[in-house]
């Protein structure tokens, strides 16, 4: 399998629940050393490039299998005070370099935080791994200014109404109940949006006749799409993952995600 670099794995509509699955691979194996020619000789005269083509399964469609990576400091949302949709290959080091000292520094040292958050200790880092370069400012492409839009007043009357059932259950560790999903890692980063995570940032894909599987480093969830044209599973029949089902538009992966287990509302994520 080769091992390549996930730019952009999953952005969400979020009112509809369709996920468009970009994928751009990039190579990342060290090229061989080249043998030093003899003194004297000759060079050898550039061999032609052939242009790149996309690799195809024995059914025809991209060969997306390997290992892949989203790692990436590239944000959701555009940052304010950022109005162009791409940085120059310089303004993008030099913010992965200010994010990478700001992670140096979330912890205190000899704190209890430290102890369990120190990930740099651990080199569990962002920087600390290989980091997918993206130019863009934003994963959002759509509204341009890379924002969210805004939410409409169905949408924050339903997050006034969880924010008020979830003071009625009283403090974060006054039951379980009240945890986020992701501290007690049930459910985390595997999308959609497969949003860059603090680590464990791998996914292998691995495809057969009808199906895109993706295993997820974190938490080991696996989503497995099929492309086979199948109707979505009934309305009652719901995962924490949804229902995916996905489409191939020319070479890329387009897949619409319903039928997400609203047990994930109750618990405020």
């Amino acid at each position: 399998m080769n091992h390549r670099v996930l730019t952009s794995l999953g952005i969400t509509a979020l009112a509809v629940g369709v996920a468009v699955v970009s994928f751009a691979p990039v190579r990342v194996a060290a090229q061989a050393q080249k043998a030093a020619a003899p003194q004297g000789a000759a060079k050898p005269a550039p061999a032609a490039k052939k242009p790149w083509t996309v690799a195809r399964t024995p059914d025809g469609v991209p060969d997306l299998q390997g290992y892949w990576t989203n790692n990436s400091y590239t944000p959701l949302e555009r940052p304010d005070g950022v109005t162009k949709e791409f940085y120059s290959l310089e303004e993008l080091r030099a913010v992965e370099k200010k994010n990478a000292e700001r992670e140096e520094e979330q912890t205190t040292p000899g704190t209890v935080a430290d102890v369990h958050y120190d990930f740099t200790q651990f080199g569990l880092d962002r920087s600390q791994s290989r980091v997918a370069d993206n130019l863009r400012t934003s994963v959002i492409t759509n509204p341009e200014n890379g924002k969210l839009p805004p939410v409409t007043a169905e949408g924050k009357k339903r997050a006034a109404d969880r924010a008020e059932a979830r003071r009625k259950q009283g403090a974060t560790y006054d039951q379980v109940q009240n945890i986020p999903i992701g501290s007690r890692c049930v459910y985390m980063n595997a999308g959609p949006p497969m949003m860059p995570p603090a680590y464990n940032p791998a996914y292998q894909i691995v495809q057969s006749p009808g199906y895109v599987t993706i295993l997820v480093e974190m938490l080991h969830e696996t989503r497995v799409i099929p492309t086979d044209g199948r109707p979505h599973a009934p309305a009652d029949v719901r995962s924490w993952l949804g229902d995916p089902k996905g489409h191939w538009e020319v070479d890329t992966l387009v897949v619409e995600t319903t039928n997400f287990n609203k047990i994930k509302e109750k618990a405020g994520n």
